[in-house]
């Protein structure tokens, strides 16, 4: 009897001590269709975001979980707790912020025009008149591009489709944020930015309007990793 109370006095350590320890989850929604921010690499998704939300999961003693989604479904599932917070090269917009709380700013881009080399006729946005543009559907070129007269647009779930069918002469153009398109130019040859580029944009960690604990930890979470030399390693390594 002594050895059987022994064995379950012990067995209960044990289950107390792994519950001590476990670390809570924090729910992390993405689309890794966005480098050098968000994509995939042999099955795995990396990126600077996914770096950089996993350090800040560090810094919060939380264990961090990604779920790969389509963008367009990034807020809806946040506001369904079917996430913690969302990161993912999102735009802190003005209309975003009605369902959503955002994080201070962690990085600052602007959209920009992709062509083709020998395209002489493209140099600003105007000159998009009459023109089929690419843009990642629910992504800041894609209202950009919605909202101006006489430009059809085409949407893609994935911007390398977009940039395929640009080489492949399907489109005339792909309207796409900074970082991304000339990650894309690095890598692929016989592609260009046009002479101008549209207003500066923020993105920010997208958390909902419900947990405003989470979004200030998050935000003394940037803070330090600003300060402790994290974020700028992290721009080194990917910009």
């Amino acid at each position: 009897m002594k050895k059987i109370l022994k064995s379950l006095v012990l067995f209960l350590m044990l289950v107390v001590s792994s519950l001590t320890f476990a670390k809570e989850k924090l729910y992390v929604g993405t689309n890794a269709e966005f480098p050098p921010f968000e994509y995939l690499d042999k099955g795995d998704i990396v990126g600077f975001d996914i770096d950089l939300v996993k350090a800040i999961g560090n810094k919060l003693g939380m264990d961090v979980v990604i779920k790969d989604m389509s963008f367009d479904g990034l807020i809806p599932a946040l506001e369904t707790n079917k996430v913690d917070i969302v990161i993912a090269g999102m735009t802190a917009t003005d209309e975003r912020k009605i369902a959503v709380n955002f994080s201070n700013p962690y990085y600052t881009a602007n959209q920009v025009i992709i062509l083709k080399d020998d395209n002489k006729d493209i140099k600003t946005f105007d000159d998009l008149n009459g023109k089929l543009v690419g843009v990642m559907l629910g992504f800041t070129g894609d209202v950009v591009v919605s909202e101006m007269k006489n430009v059809e647009s085409k949407k893609y779930n994935a911007s390398f489709a977009a940039i395929m069918e640009l080489q492949n002469n399907k489109i005339d153009a792909v309207v796409l944020d900074s970082e991304t398109a000339l990650n894309y130019l690095k890598n692929n040859k016989g592609l260009k930015l046009a002479d101008t580029s549209g207003e500066p944009e923020e993105y920010a960690i997208a958390i909902s309007k419900k947990n405003t604990e989470l979004l200030n930890k998050i935000n003394t979470a940037l803070d330090e990793l600003k300060k402790d030399g994290t974020y700028e390693s992290l721009l080194k390594k990917y910009m």
